[in-house]
């Protein structure tokens, strides 16, 4: 199993009128902004453990588990929506930065949150880092009424129990799932992930369950359409440098089919005041588990 280089401390804090669970490498410096690691839909601040064993100086990071992943509390909603994880993180910057900017970085989802975040917190965020988060396709507004519709039958389905994760019977199954959804997942990575991603949940009957950190109600799609006009107005509003990271496998041509491809995604970077560009070889969407050591290199000569 792999082996963490770097220990973390498993802090705890209110956020709103959640209990957040936040991983910390490092002490708090003068000298050094904190770096601060948000992760990816149906993903945990654990994963970024091979990034940070990764890095070639001591930094003081800090990763959240978002609301209802990891360990941190979901309070009880049948659906997530996208301005509450910019709220969390004003509250978790409160707390860990107080004024002072810090270096973001983000994969997938929060990458998307970071860009947004630093269109609305400015001043908050000294560099950002964005890992593939491209944000979504381009929708009609004359695709409104379906949505909604398509997000009322999904709520009906996850109270029907209709959109539970899976379980598995032990730790074992965890991994292989992980290494069939990212098949450049090492074994030994993919066993200590596991352990990440999955609790174990007594049966009434006896035995356990191996289940995964994160609230079924994530697959809920969002009610409202994505705007690119105001994702393009998010972006405009970065005041920070930007380093926008792909990976070299197609994500975008993999999930949309056209719909949305990364020269759209590329088009849409055009709106970032300060914007630098970069690709990580031999890697998937998972780069910060395919590539540890080019991703932290990529980070730490940027934040330099």
């Amino acid at each position: 199993m792999y082996q963490a280089l770097r220990p973390f401390v498993s802090e705890f804090i209110r956020v709103r009128n959640l209990r957040y669970h936040v991983r910390v490498w490092g002490q708090p410096s003068t000298e050094r902004p904190p770096l601060v690691l948000l992760h990816g839909w149906m993903d945990v601040a654990a994963s970024w453990q091979f990034v940070v064993d990764a890095l070639a100086e001591e930094r003081h990071v800090i990763a959240p588990d978002w609301r209802g992943f990891g360990l941190t509390e979901g309070g009880g909603v049948d659906n997530y929506w996208m301005p509450d994880y910019l709220a969390d993180l004003d509250w978790l910057l409160d707390h860990y930065a107080g004024d002072a900017p810090v270096d973001l970085v983000g994969h997938s989802m929060g990458g998307n949150i970071a860009m947004q975040y630093g269109s609305v917190r400015p001043q908050r965020v000294r560099r950002l880092v964005n890992l593939e988060g491209f944000g979504m396709p381009l929708l009609q507004p004359d695709e409104a009424p379906q949505r909604y519709g398509k997000w009322i039958d999904e709520l009906k389905r996850l109270h029907r129990g209709e959109m539970a994760l899976a379980g598995y019977p032990a730790p074992e199954g965890v991994a292989r799932r992980l290494m069939k959804t990212n098949p450049r997942l090492t074994q030994d990575k993919a066993d200590w992930l596991a352990g990440q991603w999955s609790a174990a949940r007594h049966l009434p009957e006896g035995g356990e369950r191996w289940e995964i950190l994160g609230d079924p109600a994530h697959k809920i799609i969002n009610a409202n359409i994505f705007r690119v006009d105001e994702a393009l107005a998010l972006y405009a509003g970065i005041a920070a440098p930007v380093l926008a990271v792909v990976a070299s496998d197609d994500s975008l041509g993999k999930w949309w089919k056209g719909r949305y491809t990364l020269a759209d995604f590329q088009e849409r970077l055009k709106s970032v005041p300060d914007v630098r560009l970069a690709r990580v070889e031999d890697a998937g969407h998972m780069l910060h588990h395919d590539r540890p050591a080019r991703v932290a290199a990529l980070i730490e000569d940027f934040l330099a």
